[in-house]
């Protein structure tokens, strides 16, 4: 293991101690902001820590062996305990290296969930419902909670858009690398000559922003308009103008919500959207400034990329980014995407840890 690394691996050890003396300190909890704060410190550095031990052991352990080498009667011992302390010691510094990567700010956020019908007309509509479909019930399984903020259903079904938050730890985490353009072949209910379409929708997964305030938004920028809300909801939705749209005009990003009860409830949630689409344009931004030449092999997360396709009467999915087709398309259609979304993880790390070994 590289010295800069042993070097913060041992900082990591005695703050660690630092710590738990400081949490064990009469009077910690006198200030629950600063107690949380530590808590979550310790939880994160902890297994980092653990793995140091685990590899300054089993240096310790190959170092002890090693003296043994010279007593003819340990020495076929002492030898066997060599080679099982090397295989431990690249184990430990596997998931070291894995420990140590950066980590998205953004992980544990909660997401705000678009889903825009594309080509394809009604059928592209009808999709765009699939989806919203498989990434509730996969919410479902996570227990996380759906909330759905706003929705433009499309005439035979499904939606031309909607937008959802999704609340739950870790959210953004499992569903980031789902922005993109998805595209479906199915022969659709309307077709009479059975004849396979092609449709497409895009989705976008926004990281929500922990305060509006984290985003500027000035009062003057804006435009609010209200109107009726249209679609299911009864007759209160309908007599009133409790829809809310907001016109950003710095950047041109409108934004609708009227499946709150509220002009006051629409109005906050349109706020909320805007705000985490700003943000995630102000992130794209910044990310085209300082792009590196490595591509991340997961993909930009552009919308306009196509990311994957459901081939219904193959019964696949394929996700062209890390060129796997799985051929359980009822499963995951139906929320179960660990394997999809394990799959994705697993090679943006390795991209990750690449990327690392390129800057060292």
């Amino acid at each position: 293991m590289k010295p800069s690394m042993m070097r913060k691996l041992a900082t990591l050890s005695e703050r660690l101690e630092e710590i738990n003396r400081l949490m064990s300190s009469e009077g910690v909890t006198n200030n629950m902001d600063t107690y949380r704060k530590l808590n979550q410190e310790h939880a994160e550095i902890t297994p980092i820590v653990e793995q140091y031990h685990a590899f300054v052991q089993a240096e310790a352990d190959i170092k002890e062996a090693q003296s043994m080498l010279s007593d003819p009667d340990m020495k076929e011992f002492a030898q066997e305990e060599i080679e099982n302390g090397k295989a431990k010691l690249e184990a430990v510094e596997s998931a070291l290296q894995i420990l140590l990567l950066p980590k998205d700010p953004n992980d544990e956020k909660n997401i705000i969930l678009e889903i825009r019908a594309g080509t394809g007309g009604d059928e592209s509509g009808l999709f765009a419902g699939d989806l919203f479909r498989m990434y509730s019930r996969y919410a479902e399984k996570q227990k996380w909670k759906v909330e759905v903020l706003s929705a433009n259903e499309g005439e035979v079904g499904g939606y031309k858009e909607i937008i959802a938050k999704i609340e739950g730890y870790g959210a953004y985490s499992k569903m980031k690398f789902e922005s993109g353009g998805h595209r479906v072949q199915r022969v659709p209910d309307t077709e009479t000559q059975g004849r396979i379409h092609t449709s497409a929708c895009t989705v976008a997964i926004l990281p929500e922003v922990d305060e509006v305030s984290d985003v500027v938004i000035n009062p003057a920028d804006i435009r609010l308009d209200t109107f009726r809300a249209s679609g299911a909801g009864g007759q209160h939705i309908n007599k009133t103008d409790s829809a809310v749209r907001i016109t950003h005009f710095p950047t041109g990003i409108v934004v609708e919500c009227q499946d709150g009860r509220s002009q006051h409830s629409n109005k906050a949630q349109a706020m909320m959207v805007l705000a985490a689409r700003i943000k995630a344009k102000q992130v794209d931004e910044q990310n085209s400034k300082i792009a590196s030449e490595r591509r991340n092999l997961i993909g930009s997360g552009d919308r306009s990329e196509r990311i994957r396709t459901y081939n219904y009467p193959q019964g696949r999915i394929t996700d062209h980014r890390i060129n796997l087709t799985l051929y359980k398309i009822d499963a995951i259609t139906e929320g179960d995407m660990d394997e999809l979304i394990g799959a994705l993880a697993t090679e943006h790390q390795a991209d990750l840890l690449a990327t690392l070994g390129d800057d060292n």
